[in-house]
């Protein structure tokens, strides 16, 4: 389970607001990449805050109600047209910097999932590789970014309906790549992701 480790050596180290940093979305094949950064109240943090992946899906929206009412949150987003310009892993970042960025209080100290700091980033910051089983500010920000970047794609669901987004939140599954192949890429698809990229691009073949 993650622990309040990390905070404490930053808090000793002089820093007062730590906000954990997280990203969830890499990996599908729709929808955006969202990020959250979030500040804890060391005398208010809830129980059972885990890595968001290893918490079911009740659990999860549950304590992310608790988070928005007792911690500092903020969410961002990087959309398809940035991933598809940028890459993923640095439009990934620019949606922690824009989390970070709308925090209600400047932190002076992150705890970042991952391996690599942002561009740009002036905070002073620590990765976590696995962070968010490590570190109970990081597992808040996976819990409250997945469970907003699920529900957002509830939504787009109900928009494009046949490719499951509402179940499998825009991966790569079976039914959603026979969808593609079917129904072709709606303007949520990442065109820079091989699945997507390369049916657009036998569609061209054939009409050529």
């Amino acid at each position: 389970m993650p622990d309040f480790s990390f905070e404490s050596a930053a808090r000793a180290g002089g820093a007062l607001c730590i906000a954990g940093v997280d990203e969830v979305g890499r990996g599908p094949l729709a929808g955006p990449v969202t990020a959250a950064a979030v500040v804890l109240d060391p005398a208010s943090i809830p129980a059972g805050l885990n890595d968001s992946k290893k918490l079911t899906h009740a659990r999860r929206v549950a304590l992310s109600a608790e988070l928005h009412a007792c911690a500092q949150v903020s969410i961002a987003h990087a959309s398809v047209d940035e991933i598809d310009a940028l890459n993923i892993l640095r439009a990934s970042h620019l949606a922690m910097m824009r989390a970070i960025a709308g925090l209600p209080q400047a932190p002076d100290y992150l705890l970042i999932d991952g391996n690599q700091v942002p561009r740009g980033l002036t905070t002073p910051a620590k990765t976590i590789v696995k962070g968010d089983a490590r570190c109970l500010s990081i597992a808040a920000a996976s819990i409250v970014a997945k469970v907003t970047r699920d529900h957002l794609m509830v939504i787009l669901a109900q928009q494009h309906p046949g490719y499951g987004w509402e179940t499998n939140a825009g991966y790569g599954t079976a039914a959603h790549l026979e969808a593609l192949l079917n129904l072709g890429p709606t303007p949520h698809h990442r065109r820079s992701f091989a699945p997507v990229h390369n049916i657009l691009y036998q569609d061209k073949s054939v009409s050529a």
